[in-house]
């Protein structure tokens, strides 16, 4: 199994050249076909507010929207140019729907979402934690590009954080999907160091992606008054990695509101591309 659709999702302006570095680099190297997106963002007026509304601040609005989105298409369309990989543009209205909703209904035909960091400065109101909505939504790997993402050669050596749970092996299995043929050193993160022949789903899962063809090492970190997303990060620095990827939101909501996660941390903090598997 391969990559044969890539969406990627162009928020803004500011942050449209790493996302779209990124996402070329995977379409290229697969042959996916490669589906830009920008979603539109509607005019809501909320229950119980008595005003009336011109015609004009409609049109008006409704013109700055689509101004955006045509120079996003634009972006999309010189970037992608002289690649041989097929491509296609899609402009949606979100109407009553959120940007997510929009964005997941197109995701859930794609192999791969590739997305920007969030950005409180430069992000619509709508699209405040975009990335964790889709995540959990999609139902498809979701890639997210750091804001000065300038990287080569992404996924040739992959940091998978591993534990036991059902997402970190969805995340296993995805990383033989998108990344065919990356290195991967395999990171269990514990409290016994000492301990290490004790992980023997670390070792299992290294010896399935051997099978998948790809060089594996096994990794093994004390949280030493870290977080995981602060080993992880290291780690990444130590194996020279280009991009990690981990199962998310394993936790209940109520968990990561009020405790925090590792994944809440990295789509905050992440120097590196992250593919996140729920």
């Amino acid at each position: 199994m391969s990559t044969k659709t890539i969406l990627v999702c162009l928020t803004t302006k500011a942050h449209a050249g790493p996302t779209l570095k990124a996402a070329i680099q995977l379409a290229e190297a697969s042959g996916a076909h490669l589906i830009g997106l920008h979603t539109l963002q509607a005019l809501v007026i909320y229950p119980g507010v008595a005003m009336h509304i011109p015609d004009g601040i409609y049109a008006d609005f409704s013109a700055a929207e689509q101004k955006v989105a045509d120079e996003l298409q634009a972006t999309f369309e010189e970037a992608v140019q002289g690649y041989d990989f097929p491509t296609e543009w899609r402009t949606l209205k979100t109407y009553a729907s959120s940007a997510a909703e929009r964005i997941v209904e197109s995701a859930r035909a794609a192999d791969l979402v590739v997305m920007p960091m969030e950005d409180a400065k430069t992000d619509r109101t709508d699209q405040h934690s975009l990335q964790s909505q889709v995540i959990r939504g999609a139902g498809t790997p979701v890639l997210v590009i750091p804001h000065d993402y300038d990287g080569e050669n992404l996924g040739r050596n992959v940091l998978l954080g591993h534990s036991d749970t059902r997402e970190a092996a969805r995340a296993a299995h995805d990383v033989t999907t998108v990344f065919p043929g990356a290195d991967i050193t395999v990171l269990s993160v514990k409290p016994y160091l000492h301990e290490e022949l004790r992980d023997s789903t670390g070792i299992a899962m290294a010896e399935f992606l051997s099978r998948h063809g790809h060089k594996t090492e096994v990794t093994h970190r004390d949280f030493a008054g870290h977080s995981a997303a602060e080993i992880l990060q290291l780690e990444a620095k130590r194996t020279d990695a280009s991009v990690m990827a981990v199962g998310a939101f394993g936790h209940s909501r109520i968990y990561d509101f009020v405790i925090g996660a590792t994944s809440w941390t990295l789509l905050r903090d992440a120097k590196l591309p992250v593919l996140y598997s729920k």
